[in-house]
């Protein structure tokens, strides 16, 4: 009687904490739990450049740039690191 009253205690332990994993794993996973802050990312622009426009692109942005000589770019920047991972020149 004593092996199975330990028994009922302790898988109803283990039912309590899979239960806490679970939901933590659904918050974590749902967006709830912050795993930190993103490094800021810093462009050398030329003087007189101007950003247009700025959109996300899965894990990586866009941003569209004016040059002063009203040349226009589009510059990829990696969401992790904020490194430039490529550009895009379209031609007039």
């Amino acid at each position: 009687m004593r092996a199975l009253k330990f028994l009922v205690v302790a898988m109803g332990v283990m039912i309590v904490a899979g239960t806490v994993t679970l939901v933590a794993l659904i918050v974590q996973r749902a967006g709830g739990a912050v795993t930190g802050a993103l490094p800021p990312a810093t462009l050398d622009l030329p003087a007189g450049a101007r950003i247009l426009s700025v959109s996300g692109a899965g894990d990586r942005f866009a941003v569209l740039v004016e040059g002063p000589a009203e040349d226009r770019r589009i510059l990829l920047l990696d969401a992790r690191s904020g490194r430039v991972v490529g550009e895009v020149r379209p031609r007039p």
